[in-house]
């Protein structure tokens, strides 16, 4: 798969994004909820980053992806088809991805979101749930906690592009 994002781009991005979804993954697993502060702070990574990494043009059209997927998300959330913090997440993650990719991403996230839902079930209804006893996810009947396949798919195609990127 060839990916329009910037190999350099994403080795800027990939070391500060890591941990902030990686934040995001366990509290969605564990909370079942995705912090303000997570998405704020990706928010951020990309607002200083970004100036770095970033030409000035290809900067600012990033940022209208960012308004432009949170008005979408906001839209999204009001009629019931996700949660305030998924839109919230996608939105602070938007301006990483590149407008050409957004396809590709979106076969990283079906392929991914379906590893993780297997994943989650399997943990769940097995031993390994004795692991993390206390985690509201398992306990949310047929709710899946989006933040770990939203995190994951971004690291992911950071990861890919980091690597195979243009």
């Amino acid at each position: 798969m060839a990916l329009q994002i910037a190999a350099a781009h994403a080795q800027w991005f990939l070391p500060f994004v890591l941990p902030v979804c990686l934040w995001v993954i366990w509290s969605d697993l564990s909370a079942m909820r995705i912090p303000n502060a997570a998405v704020l702070t990706l928010a951020a990574i990309f607002l200083v980053i970004g100036l770095i990494a970033l030409p000035l043009p290809l900067y600012g059209w990033r940022l209208v992806s960012l308004v432009v997927v949170l008005v979408l998300g906001f839209v999204a959330n009001m009629a019931g088809l996700m949660g305030a913090g998924d839109s919230k997440f996608l939105a602070a993650a938007a301006p990483f991805v590149a407008p050409g990719d957004v396809a590709g991403l979106a076969i990283i996230f079906s392929a991914n979101l379906l590893a993780c839902f297997a994943t989650h079930r399997l943990a769940k209804y097995s031993a390994l749930r004795r692991l993390a006893p206390g985690w509201q996810s398992w306990s949310r009947g047929r709710k899946f906690p989006m933040g770990f396949a939203l995190g994951s798919t971004l690291v992911i195609y950071l990861a890919l592009g980091a690597v195979l990127g243009a």
